[in-house]
């Protein structure tokens, strides 16, 4: 199992540390692969519309993109890490799925996400977990993620390192929950009920807006017939 994690920010902290957590139990180190930010992709998105209006190789930040973009499509799981930050995903974490506005459903989504697993991880010294993970969630979901988990946790403390050990404890109970209903569905994913309704409603909105870029590019999906991009025929 490929397992791909973006995390949202570029030290290894207790958000950090729980969302490896996790990784571990789903794939070999050499089946990981990493990306920090703002360290791996430092831009914030300049609102130019060229990826919806052209093609996502007309955005002026595509090269910083490439290569995360190749990983995820690439992966099985995606992992998405993001301490809090006043009740939401860090800013850097914001910018990097800003980027990502033309794969969302409306636009043009890639087939694979269809079959793929993600997880959300947010940790905060008190609360704002819900909302964070909400952040990173939309955007997974309007992308296609057939499966999202979500876990949060009050670490009530500044460092990993502080961490009390009950909540360590908590947090690796939880992860083997989160790691085993994702190895169950490993191989046959099927969309959840929200995925399958977002992308039956935006089959009857393509032909509506008729942006030409995106009508297209579902045109020559076959989604806008009978195709789906969760089935193999």
């Amino acid at each position: 199992m490929k397992v791909v994690m973006i995390n949202g920010q570029n030290h290894k902290g207790s958000t950090y540390r729980i969302g490896r957590m996790l990784t571990e139990k789903l794939a070999a180190p050499a089946d990981i692969t990493e990306f920090f930010l703002p360290r791996d992709m430092p831009h914030f998105c300049l609102g130019c519309t060229q990826c919806f209006m052209k093609d996502e190789t007309a955005c002026p930040h595509y090269a910083a993109l490439s290569p995360i973009t190749a990983a995820m499509d690439d992966a099985d799981v995606l992992i998405f890490t993001s301490p809090v930050y006043v009740f939401h995903a860090t800013g850097p974490m914001k910018a990097f799925l800003d980027h990502y506005g033309w794969r969302w459903m409306p636009h043009r989504p890639e087939p694979k996400m269809f079959k793929k697993q993600a997880a959300v991880i947010s940790t905060a010294a008190g609360g704002g977990m819900r909302s964070t993970n909400r952040d990173m969630a939309d955007s997974l979901y309007y992308w296609g993620v057939a499966r999202v988990y979500k876990y949060g946790l009050a670490v009530q403390a500044v460092s990993w390192d502080e961490v009390a050990e009950k909540r360590r404890a908590a947090a690796e109970k939880h992860t083997d929950r989160m790691a085993a209903a994702i190895r169950r569905r490993e191989g046959h994913v099927t969309p959840c009920f929200k995925t399958r309704t977002i992308f039956t409603f935006m089959r009857f909105l393509i032909p509506i807006i008729k942006n030409p870029p995106d009508y297209a590019y579902w045109q020559a999906q076959g989604w806008l017939g009978k195709k789906r991009p969760w089935k193999t025929t």
